[in-house]
């Protein structure tokens, strides 16, 4: 199951916040804020797709992630890297890194990370 742009952006928001309120979601965001009845229409779809959840306080909800962060984007990522590099990750390497234009030192900065990747592999 997938988020819409729109969702997205609000799941972004309570990612950060970890909980939210309605009121704590729209101050989040940023001028022109969305209109209540908008956030509360992609909550109620993020709720039916089984990424987000509430407690209720009264008359309040509170809104809380069902899916983590990191969950979510690697199984994009990983999606991303099968359909469109014959589920090659060094494809997907190569792609990035030079149709990204990184600088010199965001490249080092990436063969640091495999170079401590490689050394959790050797263990």
């Amino acid at each position: 199951m997938q988020l819409s742009n729109s969702e997205e952006q609000l799941m972004e928001h309570l990612w950060k916040l970890e909980k939210a309120f309605m009121k704590d979601l729209l101050e989040a965001f940023p001028e022109p804020k969305p209109a209540t009845t908008t956030v509360a229409t992609l909550l109620k779809r993020m709720i039916d797709k089984k990424f987000v959840a509430y407690n209720e306080f009264g008359n309040s909800r509170e809104y809380y992630p069902l899916v983590k962060k990191t969950d979510y984007f690697s199984k994009h990522v990983n999606g991303l890297i099968k359909n469109f590099f014959d589920n090659s990750a060094s494809q997907f390497a190569s792609f990035f890194t030079t149709e990204t234009k990184l600088s010199k030192k965001e490249l080092k900065e990436l063969r640091k990370i495999i170079d401590v990747q490689l050394q959790k592999k050797k263990k």
